[in-house]
């Protein structure tokens, strides 16, 4: 290892074209994978951002926003299975936002208890914001989506707009909490219920949230409802269910497919560029390989070598993307955009990227198999 290293620093300006490709293929490979992540934790926003341990709908739902209505009835079931300490309604479907200017928008309403501590307000709502909620047909939503609304003019302190045709009050913005299709509308129960009128069923609701006593405990409590209910009732944890949307929508909309084609290109680029420079240098080094096998060097230490030299161009790579994807994730946040770079996805990208690297070193084997120590007389 000693020997490939002190060989990579001196002929370094040989080297150097390869090192950079592994470091743009890592980058490439993380920042996609991570911007994928990110994107897609915005659909299970809804599930994420509150404290629920169980939720409980309509059987087989694939995504929290198509949940179908359910009997409010259901809640007796839950509320009476032991080690769940809490069960509370929510209220979560399509509506349309009229702006005040004119125009509508499709939103989603989200409406939940807005006590303090309930287990369906979201975690970013504060104490006074959930006050203010108790008035009706007042609604929150996020800062991002403001313009989107049209109810980002500053001089409107609490502006007014019209869902589904009744008039409400944006009573308060929250950061943290936008949206990938139509934007959350955060409300009460009450309200919720009276601006979507007749497209929910009375006594009915979309899900039954509930805590527990503990998260292990959520996942005997869903199997045994799914178990019992499972014809005309889903029950989900709120980890499998936050999962679940983020599965239903990379799917869908195949944004993944896309991206996961455009980090695979890095990739194939990066391995290509990598495989020629240690092809290049292995041959420019023959005479030096043919001393060595002259002086009865096994030819098997002189590929471990090369294989030597391809892993540490690898490594180094990689340690030289890890700050470039750390930086370029900063300044994606500056835009809005979530680069998820948590540490599975620099694991995996380590490991795929070490494997082009040893990769290009095989490739590179070819030109040792071919040097022989007659070719010293020549």
């Amino acid at each position: 290892m000693s020997i490939a290293l002190q060989t990579l620093w001196h002929e370094r300006s040989r080297y150097a074209s390869g090192v950079l490709a592994v470091t743009f293929s890592a980058v490439l490979i993380a920042l996609q994978c991570g911007l994928l992540l990110g994107l897609f934790k915005i659909t299970s926003i809804p599930i994420d951002n509150t404290t629920a341990d169980l939720w409980v709908g309509s059987t087989a739902v694939p995504s929290v926003d198509l949940g179908k209505p359910i009997p409010l009835s259901y809640l007796t079931r839950v509320d009476g299975t032991p080690g769940v300490t809490r069960v509370e309604p929510y209220i979560a479907n399509f509506a349309n936002f009229t702006k005040p200017s004119g125009g509508t928008e499709l939103c989603f309403l989200l409406g939940s208890e807005v006590d303090y501590g309930a287990a369906g307000a979201a975690k970013m709502l504060t104490r006074e914001q959930l006050t203010l909620l108790t008035m009706p047909d007042s609604v929150i939503i996020d800062e991002s989506d403001a313009k989107r609304l049209g109810v980002d003019n500053p001089d409107v302190p609490e502006p007014r707009a019209k869902i589904n045709g009744k008039e409400v009050r944006i009573v308060g913005k929250v950061r943290g909490l936008k949206s990938l299709a139509a934007p959350w509308v955060f409300c009460s129960l009450h309200t919720a219920r009276h601006l979507l009128g007749f497209l929910l069923p009375p006594d009915h609701v979309t899900y039954l949230l509930a805590r527990c006593e503990s998260p292990e405990r959520a996942k005997q409590i869903a199997a045994g409802l799914r178990t019992q209910y499972g014809s005309d009732m889903g029950a989900y944890t709120a980890a499998e269910f936050s999962a679940g949307s983020r599965k239903y929508w990379l799917f869908r909309t195949k944004a993944g497919v896309a991206i996961g084609y455009a980090a695979l290109l890095g990739l194939v680029v990066g391995a290509v560029i990598t495989a020629q420079t240690l092809y290049s240098a292995t041959t420019a080094n023959a005479k030096e390989f043919a001393i060595l096998l002259a002086l009865g060097i096994p030819r098997w230490r002189i590929s471990l070598m090369v294989l030597a030299q391809s892993f540490w161009v690898g490594v180094i790579g990689v340690v030289l993307a890890y700050p470039v994807c750390l930086g370029l994730r900063v300044l994606a946040l500056q835009v809005g955009a979530d680069v998820d770079l948590r540490w599975e996805v620099l694991l995996g990208t380590s490991v795929v990227t070490l494997g082009m690297a040893l990769g290009a070193g095989l490739f590179a084997l070819r030109s040792v198999r071919q040097i022989e120590p007659m070719s010293l007389l020549r």
